[in-house]
């Protein structure tokens, strides 16, 4: 009895601890969001981007209210569904700018939401991780003491994150596409196929790139969430039954059968609701967005302005990422080459990837974003916030990861540094873009380590449960 209300304590009280937090973090992006107009984040490129910006947002809903084309000037190249729903709030008042308070409270809404998701998202993997581990006879593993569980250091990651913050106060539509990408995570997970389904739909409506997350979203609702390779299990019941041959048969199988095991077989039976349920979401998504630009051109015209615009990659101007700078400088003749270049890269990773790491299709989930994030047409720091809010989900997998203070220090110093050679390019004079580029190029390589070594970190993590497994007890 005494243990148990000890337990009922520490609950009680990482719950107090995990909320109060969360608050806190809420109340820090109110109290910024009253000083932003004099931050001045919604210029910054990291921050926005030509497809998440507020600003153009705006300027493609005045647009639509004067019967032109939101798309005319190639100013606005995101969603018309986004436009329609965003748009009232950004009505400009008498001082010529426009509500953003509004638009502010949304975005700190989703990403408080967002942190929810990831924390009951966290939960469920915790659950299933110690199910495996029970049912490998690795006990040991569990006895360990956790200040906080990995669900909630991940949603407090994503909250207190500088790159979050500055997302969300910076006007930009970031929050929005995050929320849905996890979204269709915590839907997996939960096995509720109609949500993760909405979720991947718009997440690949927004922003094209969370379409590659149909993979890992197939393996969770076919094996379920993350576990030790499949096979362990398999020799784990095996070798039960060999030690005690003497042991009565009937009973042998009714003791493996009392364990709790992870589904072995591939459930199609979820696959083929979530293709179901994909394609009527697509198609109710498709009905609303041609509704909303059957005066400017069609679906055709939004394909061309919105997913062409991010293959094709019209805009060259400065951002976090490393594209803008090659295509500056590539000559045109080679253009549509290096552009099947960069954007095949991302589909030669996805079926190797899924190869290796299909047994973890959540730690898969968080890889596919963060390659995405590294080779995007317009990236910005809001990406790597995502990612790096769900890699807390893999706290004790990857408690054994090389250069981690190398890889923090490097991601804080990028965040230092670029502003300034931003500044000193564009408003001093005193640089040029090279200064800028190299701090994108630094950021890419930053990028490039985290996925490397998180990988080979989890893989060794699961050969170190394969060597405690076939132990004897």
């Amino acid at each position: 009895m005494e243990e148990e209300k000890e337990t009922t304590t520490t609950t009680t009280k990482k719950k107090q601890c995990f909320w109060t937090w969360a608050l806190a973090s809420v109340i820090f992006r109110l109290v910024l969001i009253h000083f932003s107009r004099n931050l001045n984040l919604a210029s910054r490129p990291e921050v926005s981007t030509p497809l998440t910006s507020l600003r153009r947002l705006a300027e493609g809903y005045w647009l639509k209210q004067s019967s032109i084309s939101p798309y005319a000037g190639s100013m606005y190249h995101g969603s018309p569904l986004l436009l329609s729903i965003l748009g009232p709030l950004t009505v400009q008042r008498g001082e010529g700018q426009y509500n953003h308070l509004i638009c502010s409270l949304l975005f700190v809404i989703a990403d408080f939401m967002t942190a929810v998701l990831i924390r009951a998202t966290g939960q469920n993997l915790q659950m299933a991780y110690n199910q495996s581990l029970k049912s490998l006879g690795i006990v040991r593993l569990l006895e360990r003491s956790e200040m906080l569980s990995s669900g909630d250091i991940a949603a407090l990651v994503y909250l207190w994150n500088p790159l979050t913050i500055v997302t969300c106060v910076g006007s930009s539509t970031s929050p929005i596409e995050n929320l849905v990408v996890v979204l269709s995570l915590y839907g997996a997970c939960k096995r509720l196929v109609p949500l993760a389904a909405f979720g991947w739909v718009i997440a690949t409506h927004l922003s094209l790139y969370p379409a590659i997350l149909i993979v890992p979203l197939i393996l969770i609702l076919g094996y379920g969430p993350d576990s030790p390779r499949r096979k362990l299990f398999q020799q784990r019941a095996s070798s039960k039954v060999g030690e005690n041959p003497s042991t009565d048969i009937h009973y042998q199988q009714k003791e493996l059968a009392s364990q709790p095991m992870l589904p072995i077989r591939f459930s199609w039976r979820l696959v083929v609701h979530f293709i179901l349920w994909a394609s009527l979401w697509s198609c109710y998504v498709l009905l609303l967005c041609g509704i909303s630009v059957r005066q400017y051109g069609g679906l055709g015209e939004m394909f061309k302005s919105t997913y062409g615009f991010i293959l094709t990659v019209p805009d060259l101007s400065p951002n976090i990422g490393v594209l803008w700078y090659f295509f500056a400088e590539v000559f045109d003749y080679f253009r549509n080459f290096f552009l099947i270049v960069f954007h095949v890269n991302i589909l030669f990773m996805i079926l190797p990837l899924a190869i290796r790491l299909n047994h973890r299709p959540c730690f898969l989930a968080f890889v596919y974003i963060a390659i995405s994030s590294l080779l995007k047409s317009y990236p910005s720091v809001g990406d790597s916030a995502l990612y790096l809010g769900l890699l807390g989900l893999f706290v004790k997998e990857l408690a054994d990861m090389q250069f981690s203070f190398f890889l923090f220090c490097g991601y804080v110093g990028i965040s230092f540094l670029s502003p300034v050679m931003h500044n000193l390019w564009i408003w001093r004079g005193t640089g040029n873009a090279n200064f800028y580029f190299a701090t994108a190029m630094a950021y890419a390589c930053f990028q490039i380590i985290l996925v490397v070594e998180s990988v080979s970190a989890m893989l060794n993590h699961d050969r170190m449960l394969r060597k405690l497994s076939i132990m004897k007890p």
